[in-house]
């Protein structure tokens, strides 16, 4: 099959595929019954069950045990053609400060090139891409040249296990899958092929601090009673050395990257890092996010600003996300954490911490299937060389595909390199990474060699 052929096909089908891009990004599809009603949730797995119904794949949707839709949709791998996995999620992360958008985050919206919306990269844009890849097969080829298992999950940017329950209790259903590819990463840059080597696993855990049986007025009562918040504080601030590395006792922060660099300047310009402003940590950016713990904390529970009243604080909480290397029991980093938190609780101050959840992470063991798939990168970007890099992130179904589905390749690919602001206000999509990448991933299928 020519690859100029399937190049024409991809670049004639993007603009439909731009079109599914903005009705699902259209869709709040947050998996959070506490942020909102899971109807968007059951609405946008139903519009991707029928797109790939659509392309004449046999489609469903599976409820997982946290109560998210997957979509499955399969279809018979021709005699002696080997069977392939094409993951994304339709799950979203919520908006967050809707101020700090410059447009409307659930309205796709083109700005200086670039496509505005939550989850425009992460991940309906990998939904998109898939959808593009096999239309353009079919363009080309008339049928899928193998066969396929496309799996679409509801609820991955929650963490809470629902599709590596499925795919474990169910795994008699995958074992035919050679391959898996997994469209949940991203590129070195625009423009930039990588494949994704490692990922980091994560725990999540929820401390509270309780000091006082009740608020008390801070003139009559500061500096003797004490003090919810600064005892918080001073927990947080004992998770991090003077340099910015992770400190929890027992979890090693020491290990180095490999592979592609990450240069500081690029990291601080990615990361928005305000003018003059250095990365954090004694080692260079690519270990400190690919290579070693991690510790942020993602949300506080104190009195806004607005509105205070100076008053000792009775009670505060944090929740506090936990990124360790792979090779590393998130669970065992996540009891260290929770440990290392209680060793420092002051007399007669109440201190509890717990896990929350945790994912695993997971580490490319690379084989003939991943090898195709850089030879695909290498022509669809042609002429940028194809690099490996870390992931910082964390999904826990590539590392359940290893232990469901014995000897599968697992790819890690994706849309959303690093000025995509993923999890953040105005995230964003290259149309070109979804073209390159779906023309890519098109390559590649068509290239499996039958068994």
């Amino acid at each position: 099959m020519s690859p100029s052929a399937l190049r024409d096909a991809v670049r004639g089908r993007l603009p439909e595929g731009l079109e599914d891009l903005a009705a699902l990004v259209a869709i709040p599809s947050v998996h959070d019954p506490a942020v909102q009603s899971l109807d968007d949730c059951h609405r946008v797995a139903e519009a991707v069950r029928v797109a790939f119904a659509d392309l004449g794949l046999e489609a469903r949707l599976a409820t997982t045990a946290d109560g998210s839709r997957a979509v499955i949709a399969t279809h018979p791998a021709p005699a002696g053609a080997p069977t392939v996995l094409l993951y994304a999620h339709h799950d979203v992360q919520p908006a967050g400060d809707l101020p700090a958008w410059t447009s409307d985050p659930w309205t796709l919206t083109e700005r200086d090139g670039r496509l505005y919306g939550r989850g425009a990269a992460d991940c309906k844009g990998g939904i998109v891409t898939h959808l593009v890849a096999l239309r353009a097969l079919l363009d080309v080829h008339g049928t899928f040249p193998v066969g396929l298992v496309v799996l679409v999950e509801g609820s991955e940017e929650q963490g809470t296990d629902g599709l590596e329950q499925y795919v474990t209790d169910h795994a008699a259903d995958f074992r035919h899958v050679d391959t898996a590819v997994v469209m949940d990463a991203g590129n070195a840059a625009v423009g930039a092929p990588a494949l994704v080597t490692t990922l980091r696993g994560t725990a999540f855990v929820e401390l509270r601090v309780r000091a006082l049986r009740g608020n008390v007025h801070s003139g009559m009562f500061g500096g003797a009673a004490p003090d919810a918040i600064a005892v918080l504080v001073a927990l947080l601030a004992s998770l991090r050395d003077d340099t910015g590395d992770t400190t929890v006792d027992g979890l090693d922060a020491s290990e180095t990257w490999a592979g592609l660099p990450y240069d500081a300047d690029r990291f601080a310009a990615d990361a928005g890092l305000l003018d003059g402003a250095v990365p954090v940590g004694s080692a260079d950016p690519a270990s400190q996010v690919w290579a070693r713990p991690a510790l942020t904390v993602v949300g506080i529970d104190a009195p806004a600003v607005a509105g205070s009243s100076p008053s000792v604080q009775a009670r505060a909480g944090a929740a506090l996300n936990l990124r360790v290397p792979p090779g590393v029991d998130p669970a065992t980093a996540g009891e260290l954490l929770v440990a290392h938190l209680l060793r420092r609780a002051p007399a007669g101050v109440e201190v509890t911490a717990r896990v929350t959840g945790v994912g695993a992470g997971f580490r490319a063991l690379g084989g003939p299937s991943s090898s195709a798939f850089r030879d695909a990168l290498a022509e669809s970007y042609h002429p940028a060389p194809v690099g490996s890099l870390g992931g910082g992130g964390s999904i826990p179904l590539c590392a359940t595909l290893e232990r469901a589905i014995p000897g599968v390749e697992v790819i890690l690919a994706g849309v959303s390199e690093p000025t995509a602001n993923v999890h953040a206000p105005d995230e964003s999509v290259d149309p070109s990474e979804i073209e390159h990448m779906a023309l890519a991933e098109a390559i590649f299928l068509a290239a499996l060699p039958t068994r």
